[in-house]
């Protein structure tokens, strides 16, 4: 999950609480104010006197040349964390940030990307440079510092943050067969977040082959639309979570993070609030995507929808061999969650 850190450069109430209140992971203070943005919420301090100490948790490093890259480049090989700042810039200074533009470049931050160790962090001043930090590599910076004094500023940069988990390019799947699966422990994930048609969550047998199951948004004659839940198969199924990663929907609990897709690709966080299993009768439903196969199970029954090419809601209850479906493929295997390059079958 990308990280949004509050840079304060005088201390204010009301630009910590809005810090806060948008769900940013960290103020960034002055010396002395640890305590008082403790006293206001649960947040990590990026401070001498803080939970993160600047020079022994985090190094605040300028990059303007070669030897600022090959500097910080050695530090992310020993897994340290690093702010990109301005010349000259420090956690102490009283000067307001030099945002515009912002003090890094594509290039050296790709050469330091490509390390693939320790943490960047990079300030942005706007929704744009934020987008651009976090799809460096298609991997991005491990989060943004965002300094204003403006409170809407504040939580809508965050926001921007919080919004950009990625984006999957969906596939077309044909169904291939559908058919009855016997009894199983079956997951329903509720979140503390209305889904819209369109969108749900990327379940499937196999992490490398994902269908795009539906949250319950559609009227039925029989049950009430459930827009915070997914219907998303059993205890064994992979689903899709932050950073990449995969988990089984039997580890989910309350206040996991999960990610949400719509049909366009776009991908948003949201966290379980309850995760309810029940036996259920299963179907067992084989898809294929320019020659890769995959297979999902699904309770058996007229609620659960996958989704069509255009967003639409298919119900299992109506599927046909020939339709079509929105899935993800990927070529890597995983283990423990994470993309390994390695030669894993799943069937």
């Amino acid at each position: 999950m990308k990280q949004a850190w509050v840079r304060l450069e005088k201390w204010s109430d009301e630009l910590a609480v809005a810090a806060i209140e948008s769900g940013a992971d960290a103020l960034v203070l002055p010396e002395g104010f640890a305590d008082r943005a403790k006293a206001l919420g649960r947040i990590a301090v990026v401070s001498l006197d803080g939970d993160l100490k600047p020079d022994s948790d985090i190094y605040f490093e300028p990059l303007v040349c070669a030897a600022d890259e090959a500097r910080i480049r050695e530090r992310l090989a020993a897994g340290k964390t690093i702010v990109i700042t301005s010349a000259g810039e420090s956690l102490q200074s009283s000067s307001k940030p030099h945002v515009h533009p912002a003090p890094w470049e594509v290039i050296p931050l790709e050469n330091l990307l490509a390390v693939g160790s320790g943490s960047i962090f990079v300030p942005a001043a706007s929704a744009g440079e934020i987008e651009l930090a976090l799809g460096v590599l298609e991997k991005g910076v491990t989060g943004v510092v965002i300094s204003s004094e403006d409170v809407m500023e504040i939580k809508n940069l965050v926001s921007v943050v919080k919004k950009m988990p990625g984006h999957e390019s969906f596939r077309l799947a044909r169904i291939e067969s559908i058919s009855r699966a016997g009894i199983g422990d079956r997951v329903c994930v509720d979140t503390c977040t209305f889904m819209n048609r369109g969108q749900g969550m990327l379940v499937g047998n196999s992490s490398g082959f994902l269908f795009l199951v539906q949250a319950e948004t559609e009227k039925s004659p029989y049950v009430a639309p459930r827009p915070f839940r997914v219907n998303a198969g059993p205890v064994h199924s992979y689903i899709r979570i932050p950073e990449g990663r995969t988990c089984y929907l039997s580890e989910l609990r309350a206040g996991r993070r999960i990610l949400v897709y719509g049909p366009d690709g776009t991908a948003t966080e949201a966290t379980v609030g309850r995760v309810k299993i029940e036996r259920r009768p299963l179907l067992l439903i084989e898809a294929i995507s320019e020659g890769e196969r995959g297979s999902i199970l699904l309770q058996n029954a007229e609620t659960i929808r996958l989704t069509g090419p255009g967003g639409d809601p298919v119900s299992v209850s109506q599927l046909e061999p020939g339709d079509s479906i929105l899935v993800a493929v990927e070529a890597s295997g995983r283990h423990f969650g994470m993309k390994v390059d390695e030669t894993i079958r799943e069937d």
